[in-house]
């Protein structure tokens, strides 16, 4: 594979807006470098007869069935409320707005 070079970092950097010394660009080149080839071993690994996964181990839904059941009224719920507005809680206002 061909290693990345610096300008091509430099051209990355630039398009991400992120500021870097000479020292950092040649740096990082050298580290991105090592993890293209790194991932390019493991593609060289992973054969035609291994289909791809996103978990080691396979996955389901452990979701419940979403079933309808009674709950309380307004009445009920609001009970306990210190105070109340149209069936709801009323609170401080806090923000200022309407």
């Amino acid at each position: 594979m061909a290693a990345i070079s610096r300008d091509e970092v430099a051209h990355l950097a630039r398009l991400a807006r992120i500021e870097m010394t000479d020292a950092e660009l040649d740096h990082l080149a050298s580290e991105m470098d090592l993890i293209l080839e790194s991932v390019s071993r493991v593609q060289g690994v992973a054969g035609a007869d291994i289909p791809p996964t996103s978990h080691a181990i396979a996955m389901q839904n452990v979701m419940r069935p979403d079933v309808v059941v009674p709950s309380l009224t307004p009445e009920e719920a609001l009970s306990g409320a210190p105070a109340r507005e149209e069936d709801r809680f009323k609170v401080p206002q806090i923000l200022g707005e309407e």
